[in-house]
């Protein structure tokens, strides 16, 4: 899509919204970050991670603790792309394990870090030409819907969209996307978005649901909304 007009652009809406990074659960936060940092390559504040300055990452990601430890598949996951062979052994050496998700004869990795997060190493692809991370992946009961909501909540346009996948493309060149998948809530999320802005009705007219603590997308799965 490159050079292309965005299927759906929504900076020209206006909403007063951003993504600001991700936040994800973790026992241990500091190992959490040692491992992160290591694989990536990225500057470690302690419980978050920091990506250089030519790297297109420019989201936070934070490690918040927790004591209950991970027990089912995370709706939401990163995907790696560059250099396939040297990022999945520098995975496993830190601590990463392969899993099987019966995803059968694929051509990317699909591996866990200590704490049993998912991710993926991506075989290199000319899409995914943006540093370190190739994509955020979230798995969606109906990414057409979900799609276009956190377009509205982030001001990235869709670049791809049909029944099955939906990709948002942030102005540095970040790929956010929606897979159809099982998207079953079960117990809170141990990863999810924070958002910075001040158009919290906005968000909820757009299919957001309150929250005590924050709230919920259109397919309920939670995140924060940092008000300034």
């Amino acid at each position: 899509m490159d050079g292309q007009t965005p299927l759906f652009d929504a900076r020209l809406l206006g909403m007063d919204t951003r993504l600001a990074g991700m936040v994800v659960d973790a026992v241990d936060p500091r190992a959490q970050a040692r491992f992160w940092a290591a694989l990536l390559g990225w500057s470690n504040t302690g419980t978050g991670l920091r990506a250089p300055a030519d790297d297109a990452w420019d989201l936070g990601l934070v490690f918040h603790p927790v004591s209950e430890p991970k027990t089912v598949k995370n709706r939401i996951h990163l995907e790696l792309a560059t250099r396939r062979d040297d990022v999945v052994s520098r995975a496993l050496d830190l601590g990463a394990r392969r899993l099987d998700l019966g995803q059968g004869e694929v051509p990317w990795e699909v591996l866990a870090d200590p704490e049993g997060n998912e991710f993926c190493v991506l075989p290199p692809h000319p899409r995914y030409d943006t540093g370190s991370v190739a994509a955020i992946l979230v798995e969606s009961n109906d990414p057409p819907r979900l799609g276009r909501f956190w377009s509205l909540a982030t001001g990235w346009p869709i670049e791809v969209t049909n029944d099955e996948v939906v990709a948002l493309r942030s102005p540095s060149g970040q790929w956010l996307e929606f897979l159809r998948g099982d998207s079953t809530k079960r117990g809170k999320d141990r990863v999810r978005f924070e958002l910075e802005g001040t158009d919290r009705q906005a968000l909820i007219d757009a299919g957001a649901t309150p929250l005590d603590l924050g709230l919920a997308d259109p397919e309920g799965h939670e995140f924060r909304l940092r008000q300034h």
